[in-house]
């Protein structure tokens, strides 16, 4: 198997377990889970399952400048993130949020530019467009008492753009199971304290408890393990673009376990972003990884 195409498949594979964590996260709030207590858990029992794995792996965790760079970018740029993404899950639909947050593949590719001085080659270009488009397209009206929700969407969308271009430059060399580990480690010390300081609830039940270890294990150990190790064979610009299958994945299981409505704007929507992902997956050229010493 190529590094494309095994790069290809593990960005498929981040992206449908990614996918999938929304509509687990409004199960667990049903349930009477609260934001930083869901947070606490799913970083916490994550960093923990990844270190073990990276370990039995035989994966070395990286030290000195990398290492505190990796627990800051989890520390500081998952946790904004996550505060965001998972604030608004609570204002407005799992498909919408999931939606919003896919503005980020466009605004990787031009970051990228940026920061390697190299201009993305047209495939890619092309492949954004067509994704932007399909998700413009699912994400139809929004009512106006949800823009607040949607505000935090687009905060998500920008702050993971950022985290996966810094991802770049830190990651080389290192595991994809070690490099996880890291980041969310410091996600997880910023959410455990958090937790602690405002009396953070979890849910009440055994339907709510599942879903949150599905957040904590499908929608994030192996989520953001696979999303690093294709960050290594791809680069960010087209690891973001394939990514955009997940919020299909999303509108798909939404409209499944949720009762959330498709409408064929939507469907419309995610077959030009599936149209976009295998393009790219095809393609020959792509935009090079951010180096170490870019920028």
């Amino acid at each position: 198997m190529s590094p494309r195409l095994l790069g290809t498949l593990l960005a498929l594979v981040s992206a449908t377990a990614f996918g999938v964590m929304p509509v687990l996260t409004k199960v667990a709030y049903d349930a009477g889970a609260s934001v930083s207590g869901l947070l606490s858990l799913r970083f916490t029992v994550a960093a923990l399952v990844l270190l073990a794995l990276a370990r039995w792996r035989g994966e070395l965790l990286p030290r000195g400048r990398q290492a505190v760079a990796l627990f800051l970018l989890g520390a500081v740029g998952y946790a904004l993130q996550a505060l965001c993404y998972f604030s608004a899950l609570t204002r407005i639909s799992a498909g919408l949020t999931a939606l919003l947050l896919y503005a980020y593949p466009a605004v990787v590719v031009l970051l990228t530019a940026a920061l390697t001085r190299v201009r993305p080659d047209r495939v890619s270009v092309a492949c954004v467009a067509v994704a932007s488009a399909g998700t413009a397209l699912t994400i139809g009206p929004v009512a106006g008492g949800a823009w607040t929700g949607v505000a935090l969407g687009l905060g998500a969308a920008l702050t993971y753009s950022v985290y996966i271009v810094v991802s770049a430059r830190v990651v080389p060399g290192v595991g994809p199971l070690a490099a996880s580990a890291l980041v969310l480690s410091g996600a997880a010390l910023v959410y455990d304290v958090g937790a602690s300081a405002t009396g953070a609830s979890l849910p009440g039940t055994v339907r709510g408890w599942s879903a949150l270890l599905g957040v904590a294990l499908l929608g994030t150990v192996v989520a953001v393990a696979a999303f690093f190790a294709a960050l290594r064979l791809l680069g960010p610009a087209d690891t973001a673009v394939i990514s955009t299958f997940e919020p299909v994945v999303s509108v798909a299981v939404a409209a499944a376990a949720l009762e959330e409505s498709l409408t064929p704007a939507q469907l419309v929507g995610g077959v030009l972003v599936l149209g976009a992902v295998a393009i790219l997956a095809k393609a020959g050229g792509r935009t090079p990884p951010v180096p170490l010493d870019a920028g």
